[in-house]
């Protein structure tokens, strides 16, 4: 999706809205890395206050895939940091969307991905490797499938179960 932004993605495409194949996630991400505007082919994990299987994905080739984790919507405390991002960057992931909490802004503003999460907050994350990956999840009011479509852009995030054009 190259430099079309969600509305327009929106606008054109009245009947996936219709059908519910075209879905908006309910506004409440911040948005964080150097990347506002990022789509691919998503990679879904379901954890809970765990971050194991986040930063092991990470360290797969992303090839512009977005990782989408239901953390639960868990604000006691962030489940990717600086470190996973930066790897992720390297890696070639597009963006990460996570349901639940960030640390080390900061760095992660410096990168050159798109990360989306619902706050920060100082505290690590466990290491017990419990959660699940490649999972139908939902999030934000939306179910999100591993393999559909993601688009992101400062007015928000669509899912769509295939790639897009407009």
């Amino acid at each position: 999706m190259a430099l079309v932004t969600t509305a327009e993605v929106c606008d054109a495409n009245s009947q996936l809205i219709a059908s519910g194949d075209l879905r908006a996630l309910q506004p409440i991400f911040q948005i964080y890395g150097r990347r506002q505007v990022f789509s691919g082919q998503i990679v879904t994990i379901k954890v809970f206050e765990d971050n194991v299987y986040i930063r092991e994905l990470l360290e797969e080739k992303g090839n512009g895939r977005v990782l989408v984790v239901d953390g639960g919507g868990s604000l006691r405390c962030a489940i990717l940091g600086g470190n996973p991002v930066v790897q992720a960057q390297n890696n070639g992931w597009a963006g990460i969307v996570v349901n639940g909490c960030i640390r080390d802004v900061d760095e992660i503003n410096g990168c050159d991905i798109g990360v989306r999460a619902l706050a920060s907050h100082p505290m690590k994350a466990n290491k017990k490797r419990t959660g699940e990956k490649h999972v139908p999840i939902t999030i934000a009011g939306t179910r999100i499938r591993d393999g559909e479509w993601l688009y992101a852009d400062t007015d928000g995030i669509l899912v769509a179960p295939n790639e897009l054009s407009v």
